[in-house]
């Protein structure tokens, strides 16, 4: 067994193509190694903007040998009345690789048919990798891809060298014609030019790094760290945390060199924001802060090569970013003497979406769902975040936000402090974009939960409305994260508005562009939302059967069915849970198949049994109990009740013959069945409990 390393070098790979090409490269390889039948251990990748590289441990020398045996045709049909084979016999033998005279007769329970063996030896793997190699290196996925020269092959940028050893030895092969693998791969472009011989798989990093480039990911990026630090403590101050710009960082340099710049102290007049985005949008630099979490007037950039002179460098890097600077300073300055009502009308020419719309026609739709949903959760509310609401796309036009889009919010929020909004309305507009992404933070206000959740149901309901539901493999519009961003403010705020009126109430703003009834909307975007509440909750550890069985009952008021769940959830975890479970099942299963011949009220007179007056005893005393418990809330309280019922309803069935022959008799058993069931219902659907 020996290391297979393939390496491919090029021209610089922009940062963000980097990881997904080396793991779709790591699992297409391992991938045509397993169906090649080639041992292997890990597969682990490296890379810089320079070469895309993966390392598989003890691959082996080669393909493993198979033997199978193969069922061919029916002796009586395999040969002739004298003996001979016929052409079945004949194909068959050519099919398994052998002599018509190595056939074997095996006996079946089917008869005497013919058998065979066919071993299949393994080939070497230095042969086979010459054609799997040059396949794993043209199937890497890129955003983009370009050709170059007279070359027929695509890459993400031109193909420089390829390197490709198994143990010492190089997998000869050509690329497009053209390229050749070898062992050469190349140093660093301005510190280590040339050439550099790599003997073995195990002797690529330390020769690389001896040519100034550090080719493990991990290590750079710690390296890249540790640098920017250092940097920010020489200038008596402290990196702003940013893990994805570190990230982007580490893999648009193939060694880390940290400079320390200043800008001028005027610009901190600017807010933090624009100038912190200004450094790490254009220019990716890091900022810097004092021991107060105050904003310096300094950055850390990351070069690709360490020079004679750094200071130099960040004169450079200085004289650049003044020119940044100058340039968000001005557009805030400009941006800060504009009303805010002027951008409002503004809007009506910013498209939102073509069949929904323009950003000013999606601000009156929130505005008119926000004081909806005030006036449900919290009237005092409505006041302020109509307000916001009017004024939170209002930023989309400004001239900060036209070069920094991801500034949108929060230079609403500024812009309105400016202003002298309240704070409420303030941060609202800030607010009611996020979470923004898998995981983040939630709105902090009551104003900007409300208008979030506005905000949200109206795209949602929106994109529904007009067709633009999210495939398995798209959604442009980020129905899912909004979706789950309305789940989370319901639960942690504990808002109990019904969805179906939520839901009704935005999908009937869109009755002029809709083209389906409204009522399939409302259904599809109903149950587009339990699909991800289902998620939600499976997330949190809850059984697929507990979140099937409360959401089956009821799935209108979220922190209910969270609480539901996690009642029913630990009641199921008792020793008599199961048999309770058993019980409510078999109600069911009855009234599945007599349910119209149940009487609309139970009539006590018609009990001839004990069984059944105990059991209706037992229903009314805990109808009522449990009725109490779920109005506080005491759901843990309401099942442990319900739990009372296991043994009357036992009873029942082992004294009562529910399906009586007098019609009268069976429809008021049934009529009593219905009510045990009622009382189940108000928690979950015990039928779709596991069991």
């Amino acid at each position: 067994m020996e290391t297979l390393l393939l390496e491919i070098g090029a021209e610089e790979i922009p940062a963000g193509y980097i990881r997904p090409a080396l793991d779709a490269m790591a699992e297409n390889l391992v991938k045509r190694l397993d169906a090649a039948r080639i041992g292997h251990a890990e597969a682990r990748t490296c890379g810089t903007p320079r070469r895309l590289t993966v390392i598989v441990a003890a691959v082996a020398a080669k393909q493993e040998t198979i033997t199978e045996d193969l069922m061919g045709p029916p002796v009586k049909i395999a040969f002739d009345a004298t003996g001979k084979p016929t052409m079945a016999a004949i194909k068959f033998a050519e099919k398994a690789g052998v002599a018509v005279g190595r056939l074997k007769v095996v006996e079946t329970e089917k008869g005497r048919y013919l058998s065979a063996r066919k071993v299949s030896r393994g080939q070497a793997t230095m042969q086979l990798l010459k054609s799997i190699l040059p396949e794993v290196i043209l199937a890497i996925p890129f955003p983009k891809s370009m050709r170059w020269a007279d070359m027929t092959i695509q890459f993400a940028r031109p193909i420089q060298s390829l390197v490709a050893l198994y143990g010492t030895k190089v997998v000869a092969f050509t690329l497009g014609g053209r390229i050749k693998s070898g062992r050469h791969s190349l140093g660093h472009m301005f510190m280590s030019p040339g050439k550099i011989a790599i003997e073995s798989p195990e002797a690529y990093a330390a020769k690389l790094a001896e040519a100034n480039v550090i080719v493990d990911i991990a290590q750079r990026r710690q390296m890249t760290a540790e640098a920017v630090a250092e940097a920010a403590r020489g200038i008596g101050g402290t990196v702003l945390p940013d893990e994805e710009l570190l990230d982007i960082v580490t893999n648009l340099v193939e060694i880390p060199v940290a400079t320390a710049g200043r800008f001028d102290e005027m610009f901190l007049e600017v807010p933090k924001e624009i100038l912190i985005t200004a450094m790490r949008e254009h220019q990716k630099y890091f900022a810097v802060v004092d021991d107060q979490g105050q904003l310096m007037p300094g950055f850390i950039a990351v070069n690709n090569t360490r020079t004679r002179d750094m200071n130099l460098v960040a004169t450079g890097h200085e004289r650049v970013l003044r020119a940044r600077l100058s340039d968000a300073r001005y557009f805030y300055q400009a941006d800060i003497k504009v009303p805010m009502e002027d951008w409002v009308e503004k809007l009506k020419r910013v498209l939102f979406q073509a069949k929904l719309g323009s950003m000013h026609d999606k601000m009156t739709r929130v505005k008119t769902l926000a004081a909806w949903l005030a006036d449900a959760i919290n009237p005092a509310e409505k006041e302020k975040v109509s307000r916001a609401a009017h004024l939170c796309k209002a930023d989309l036009v400004s001239q900060v936000v036209g070069e920094f889009a991801n500034l949108q919010g929060i230079m609403g929020r500024t812009y309105a402090q400016v202003a002298g909004e309240p704070a409420d309305v303030a941060a609202a507009i800030e607010e009611h974009y996020r979470p923004t992404h898998s995981g983040g933070q939630l709105p902090e206000t009551e104003t900007g939960v409300i208008l979030a959740i506005a905000d949200k149901i109206d795209s949602i309901c929106g994109c529904f409305s007009v067709g633009l539901i999210p495939t398995g493999a798209a959604d442009p519009y980020a129905l899912r994260r909004q979706s789950i961003g309305i789940l989370q403010m319901m639960r942690s705020r504990n808002i109990g508005i019904a969805m179906s009126e939520l839901v009704e109430k935005g999908v009937s703003l869109f009755a002029g562009v809709s083209n389906r009834p409204v009522a399939e909307t409302v259904d599809a975007v109903l149950a587009f939302l339990n699909a991800r509440l289902a998620r939600l909750l499976a997330d949190d550890g809850l059984s697929k059967d507990v979140i099937a069985a409360v959401m089956g009952a009821s799935a209108n008021h979220i922190p209910d069915i969270q609480r539901r769940a996690a009642a029913l959830e630990q009641l199921k975890g008792k020793p008599d849970f199961e048999p309770l479970a058993a019980a409510f099942k078999r109600v069911e299963n009855i009234l599945k198949k007599a349910s119209s011949e149940a009487a609309t009220a139970i009539d006590p007179a018609r009990f001839d049994q004990p069984a059944e007056n105990t059991l209706y005893a037992a229903c009314q005393s805990v109808t009522e109990k449990v009725i109490g418990q779920l109005t506080t809330g005491d759901l843990e309280g309401a099942l442990a009740t319900i739990a009372t019922l296991r043994d009357p309803v036992d009873a029942f069935f082992t004294d009562v013959m529910v399906m009586a022959e007098d019609t009268a008799v069976r429809g008021n058993r049934l009529a009593l069945l219905s009510a045990i069931s009622a009382i189940f219902g108000q928690i979950a659907d015990f039928s779709q409990i596991s069991t």
